[in-house]
């Protein structure tokens, strides 16, 4: 399945990468919400939708309209390397698995990792994992603590367990929060390194992005962290949050912070609702403290000079307040974060 919007220029390629895969009885699922010059379709079941609502609407509505138990979601500029469809189907087929996501590689140097399953850290920021690595270091499979939206699967039955993405995220973070539902259900989120997609990747910044990302990262705090663990993140939430305001300001987006603050209190009563919805179990914080991440990986680029002295207070922080235990389960794959936050 794949969501388009706007100029798509490797569109084609990516949906004959997916059809030269198909096994009897799959289909490609297209949802157009507002593809400019959208190519020839052949073998291609295209749905239009009304107005462009986010790529999680977009995913809704495609699985709508799509047959089969697997579920398999691919970027409009990702490529599938032969042999990537067979092996999601077989990861996501097996019962105690609920998410699986790929080997992201980046389109122009298919030997550099774009992401390899994705950390999150307790503050609910996410980045893609092993980003600017070598692919040989990532060749074994593993539990993830979340998929990359780029590429991952899952069964329809799961998905329609969870309520699949949140579309109410409109976009960002909805492969993170799907992510942490399906451990807090008690099923895994897998990488699997057979399964390859060549990503024409170029990390972009803007105050819309920014908003989306502050937005949606701290709904995901808010809603779906168990009430013990929101209990324990919301000291280091407090204390963060302007401390991220004074770097926003540094680095120009500023107001887009405000706004996605402003946004979280004009709809307390909707993040009252999420919640209920969600209904995060108390019983399994601490299994899903063990996948998020202490600290907040950066060095790709140049980190405010604060930075290091905060990643070991945040790190000391949530040693005493989560224990000694098994810590992070992905702290030995962990890998810079992309331009971004930090």
């Amino acid at each position: 399945m794949v969501v388009g919007f706007g100029d798509e220029p490797d569109l084609s390629a990516c949906l004959g990468a997916i059809r030269a895969q198909l096994a009897p009885g799959d289909e490609v699922v297209l949802v157009d919400n507002g593809i400019l010059g959208l190519p020839p379709l052949d073998g291609v079941r295209l749905v239009t939708a009304l107005r462009n609502d986010g790529f999680a609407a977009g995913c809704h509505l495609g699985v709508s309209a799509a047959g089969g138990e697997v579920l398999v979601f691919v970027n409009s500029d990702a490529v599938l390397v032969p042999g990537a469809l067979d092996a999601l189907r077989r990861e996501a087929s097996r019962p105690e698995v609920g998410l699986v996501t790929g080997l992201v590689v980046v389109a122009d140097r298919p030997e550099v990792v774009n992401a390899a399953g994705n950390p999150v850290h307790y503050l609910g920021i996410s980045w893609a994992g092993g980003y600017g690595e070598d692919v040989s270091r990532h060749q074994a499979a593993r539990e993830v603590a979340s998929v990359s939206g780029a590429l991952f699967a899952v069964r329809r039955g799961v998905w329609d367990r969870l309520g699949g993405l949140d579309s109410s995220y409109f976009l960002y973070h909805e492969d993170a929060d799907l992510s942490l539902r399906c451990w807090l259900a008690g099923l895994t989120v897998r990488y699997c390194p057979d399964a390859v997609a060549e990503h024409r990747y170029s990390f972009s910044k803007n105050p819309a992005k920014m908003y989306f990302l502050e937005r949606n990262r701290l709904v995901t705090v808010l809603t779906t962290y168990p009430r013990a663990l929101l209990l324990r993140v919301l000291p280091a939430l407090l204390v963060t949050e302007p401390l991220l305001l004074l770097m926003a300001a540094e680095q120009g987006w500023a107001g887009a912070k405000l706004r996605s603050w402003g946004w979280l209190l004009a709809h307390s009563p909707k993040l009252v609702t999420r919640r209920r919805r969600v209904h995060p179990d108390d019983a399994c914080w601490r299994e899903l403290a063990a996948r998020l991440e202490p600290r907040i990986q950066q060095d790709v680029t140049a980190a405010p000079a604060a930075m290091s002295a905060l990643n070991t207070l945040l790190a000391v922080y949530w040693r005493i307040v989560v224990g000694r235990g098994r810590g992070s389960l992905v702290s030995s794959t962990v890998s810079p974060m992309p331009k971004g936050y930090y």
